[in-house]
């Protein structure tokens, strides 16, 4: 019997404020790339823990999910360089919108996070080729068309925090 196949669950923080959507700049092993605030579920956490987590970690704003944007699923390849392996990596991703507060000052943006910074919808568009995954920008569309789901959607049984 082959090994069960685990996609990467991540979350992901789609911010908008004054026209403007908050991205971050990171080295990536296929260079500098620009995403969302987003990471890995972690141990232990929720879907809405992990997003505020990350957003904070990659931008230090503290973010506080309102809205379920999305879920979404991408399949990424990776070819081999370097000495490494080809790898192929399957996300499901679920975008989450909400609102930031006020950035934290002297706080250290995690390991590989080059800046932050605000883009308009036509500059996110624009740089396209220059996102992480298709799924940057898929997110910000459907935040622009007026996208959002409730939170009650989700469900994280006590089992989680109980590791």
């Amino acid at each position: 019997m082959s090994a069960r196949w685990n996609p990467s669950v991540t979350v992901a923080a789609i911010v908008e404020k004054d026209g403007r959507y908050l991205l971050i700049e990171e080295h990536t092993p296929e260079g500098l790339r620009l995403n969302n605030p987003a990471g890995h579920l972690d141990p232990g956490e929720s879907l809405i823990e992990a997003c505020a987590r990350e957003c904070v970690e990659e931008t230090a704003h503290p973010f506080k999910p309102t809205h379920l944007l999305g879920v979404y699923q991408s399949r990424f390849l990776r070819a081999a360089k370097n000495g490494l392996n080809a790898e192929e990596i399957t996300f499901v991703r679920f975008a989450f919108s909400g609102e930031i507060s006020k950035q934290i000052e002297g706080q250290a943006l995690d390991q590989g996070i080059v800046r932050v910074l605000w883009m308009s919808l036509e500059e996110v568009r624009a740089s396209a080729a220059l996102h992480r995954s298709p799924l940057v920008l898929q997110c910000i569309e459907d935040h622009a068309k007026g996208q959002r789901f409730s939170l009650a959607l989700l469900h994280t049984d006590l089992s989680v925090w109980q590791i």
